[in-house]
């Protein structure tokens, strides 16, 4: 005997069972003041009875929204990426929106597959955590749904908001506190070449040739060994290190001998966690999260000007971090 698939209840189902219209049904369910209490009350407890849920792709498309907001991120692994997303988890949830994930894989390609795969969702909108998605991709989208930005692009889209790091000065105030500590071997362990890890470096050399130490400049990029980088980095004798962000600094710590100082950058969860515990570059992330969400819905409310809001970072100092040993 072939089992026959459980059919999903429907609006229809609910009308007949608690003896009302279709039409009354769904305003009964969208709360609608017009529906008598008593009414209302016996109609969600038919739909709760007969286990019924809306469809709500099938219902944005007939109302215009579907209170879903897109995330694009580039690396799950990536803490920084996460926590910005909690960020607007935490405001999507607080004005009734549910976010929807989609996953990059630090792949360029399935960045943009999955951007348009959130489009097809017809998402109210797309939060991009990532600088790798392309300017004209970002403007495409943005022809269609609201779209922020978080991170330093490699150039504005027209339509598109962004919600960026003062990546310049976080690095410089990264290498001023290493300066002031007495160090003069100072390297950094620089990134991928997005724009914000070209811009951390900007902001080491121009501090380290502000301390007269521009004879003293070494950089190594992380490329796609971190471990491979850092070693190499540290086999160079610095006594002090500015890591492009929290996970390559860690794998400095891993190689470094005692007394060599790591700075990293985004101030995650993880610099709390290694020993020593890390000093880091903080990004509020969450808060980043919250505003990208913000910028959203400014645009779903009709403002067509776009903005480009740009956050300007401290230094936490922990116990990676101390005066060069003699």
């Amino acid at each position: 005997m072939t089992g026959t698939r459980p059919r999903r209840p429907t609006i229809v189902d609910v009308a007949e069972a608690a003896g009302v219209s279709k039409s009354l049904v769904s305003l009964a369910l969208r709360g609608d003041p017009g529906v008598s209490e008593a009414t209302g009350a016996r109609i969600l407890a038919t739909a709760d009875r007969l286990g019924y849920r809306s469809n709500r792709l099938a219902r944005g498309l007939v109302q215009g929204r579907t209170m879903i907001l897109g995330v694009l991120l580039t690396d799950l692994a990536n803490p920084y990426h996460t926590e910005v997303v909690a960020g607007v988890e935490e405001a999507a949830d607080a004005r009734g929106f549910t976010v929807l994930l989609a996953h990059g894989r630090r792949d360029r390609k399935r960045l943009e597959h999955q951007l348009d795969a959130l489009l097809q969702l017809n998402v109210d909108g797309v939060v991009v955590v990532s600088s790798w998605v392309g300017p004209r991709a970002l403007a495409d989208a943005a022809r269609r749904v609201p779209v922020v930005m978080v991170g330093r692009p490699r150039e504005f889209a027209p339509g598109v908001d962004t919600v960026a790091n003062d990546d310049v000065a976080g690095a410089r105030v990264a290498v001023r506190h290493l300066v002031e500590l007495g160090h003069t071997r100072i390297a950094h362990l620089s990134g991928s070449g997005s724009p914000s890890s070209r811009s951390r470096e900007e902001g080491y050399r121009e501090t380290m040739r502000e301390a007269g130490l521009a004879d003293e400049v070494l950089v190594r990029p992380v490329g796609t060994d971190r471990e491979k980088a850092a070693g190499a980095l540290v086999a160079a004798g610095p006594s002090a290190v500015f890591a492009v962000n929290d996970l390559a600094a860690l794998a400095v710590l891993d190689h470094a001998p005692p007394g060599v100082s790591v700075v990293g950058y985004d101030n995650t969860s993880l610099a709390e966690v290694v020993r020593p515990r890390l000093s880091s570059v903080d990004q509020p992330r969450a808060v980043m999260g919250t505003l990208a969400t913000e910028l959203l819905l400014e645009r779903m409310g009709g403002r067509t000007g776009d903005r480009h809001e740009v956050l300007t970072p401290t230094l936490v100092v922990r116990d990676s971090t101390a005066p060069p040993r003699p």
